[in-house]
């Protein structure tokens, strides 16, 4: 098994899209795969209690038909950060109480495993731990989502820094075209290319801006995740 913790430059850097895609893409090579989105905040009341859209792609993308709460363990409504909302729910998260949540969905068999943090490198659980702590804890190695916007050459090389910094390898990247406005995108992604090739980190795939695609169309998932491969 192959085990990889997605995480990106910032909130909002498509994470999730990336991640459904990869898990996709698995599928249609034949290969198993399982997601995993440890904790999620920004869920909505059901009729089977609270779920998380982002961790809903996940649960739709892996192999094999398994509980939601595999997928995703720790699921919390304010859409605001995971250790404000957990705060406001009652719970102590901590790198030891997330491992142990997440025990049932580390311990799947699948040839490949995609474990997505929250937000970007260095989210809090609380005082005194980050989802940093969490993922250095796996040891395992990295995938980086760039939001290409303005700023996002700064936030992935320092992103990679930190990564770098706990002794982890960053396994891989991906250019994610959030901003259609942005600026001389190309010459920022030239930089970037450049950038991480010196550096030996393989780049897996440029995701144009997509209009209003929706994710849990297969169909229309297929325009990203026919950008993208796992690394090599």
């Amino acid at each position: 098994m192959r085990r990889y913790f997605l995480t990106g430059t910032d909130t909002d850097a498509g994470k999730t899209l990336i991640s459904a895609a990869l898990l996709q893409h698995a599928s249609r090579d034949n290969v198993s795969a399982f997601g995993l989105k440890p904790i999620a905040s920004g869920s909505d009341l059901t009729e089977q209690g609270l779920r998380n859209r982002d961790a809903l792609l996940h649960q739709q993308y892996s192999s094999g038909e398994l509980d939601y709460a595999i997928h995703n363990p720790i699921t919390l409504a304010p859409a605001i950060a995971p250790h404000i909302a957990a705060k406001q729910a009652g719970l102590d998260l901590s790198v030891a109480s997330l491992l142990q949540a997440c025990e049932p969905g580390l311990s799947q068999t699948a040839d490949l495993q995609l474990i997505e943090g929250a937000g970007g490198w260095l989210v809090p659980l609380n005082d005194r731990e980050t989802l940093a702590d969490f993922a250095t804890t796996l040891a395992c190695p990295v995938i980086l989502v760039v939001g290409l916007r303005l700023g996002c050459i700064n936030h992935a090389c320092l992103s990679v820094e930190a990564i770098e910094q706990r002794g982890l390898t960053v396994a891989g990247w991906v250019a994610n075209g959030i901003d259609p406005a942005m600026e001389a995108q190309h010459e920022n992604l030239r930089y970037l290319t450049q950038w991480f090739a010196h550096r030996n980190i393989e780049h897996l795939g440029t995701v144009p801006h997509l209009t209003g695609i929706d994710p849990f169309d297969p169909q229309q998932l297929e325009q990203v995740s026919d950008c993208l491969h796992w690394p090599k």
